[in-house]
């Protein structure tokens, strides 16, 4: 099993930035970690992701050049930096673990965070 908890997430004003912490803890050890938002009304999308030992890293096209998905394994966190933040990146923001190559995929998960919620106001 892994515990994985987000942090960080908050009120913001549009241009601002925001890092946002996932601490996971148990069975740690997993392949690859992602990031995911779920705005209000609409499905949970793909972020971000990273491995954990190579430092490889993918990202959606709308935060590639804003958001910067970091880890620190001797903390066991994953970070997400998002700078140039827009209204549109309000959602809540999960952290998950996989063993699955296929990173941008929400069901290649096996555990999740309980969510942090981002809002960008205008």
């Amino acid at each position: 099993q892994v515990q994985l908890v987000e942090s960080g997430g908050g009120l913001v004003q549009a241009g601002d930035s925001l890092r946002l912490s996932c601490a996971a803890s148990g069975r740690t050890w997993s392949s690859f970690m992602g990031w995911f938002r779920q705005a209000p009304g609409k499905e949970r999308e793909f972020v971000a992701a990273i491995t954990w030992g190579g430092g490889m890293t993918w990202y959606a096209d709308s935060v590639k050049g804003r958001f910067t998905i970091s880890r620190d394994n001797a903390k066991n966190t994953v970070y997400l930096q998002m700078n140039s933040l827009k209204p549109e990146d309000t959602a809540v923001y999960y952290c998950a673990a996989t063993n699955s190559r296929v990173v941008v995929r929400e069901s290649s998960y096996n555990y999740w965070g309980q969510g942090t919620q981002v809002t960008v106001s205008s």
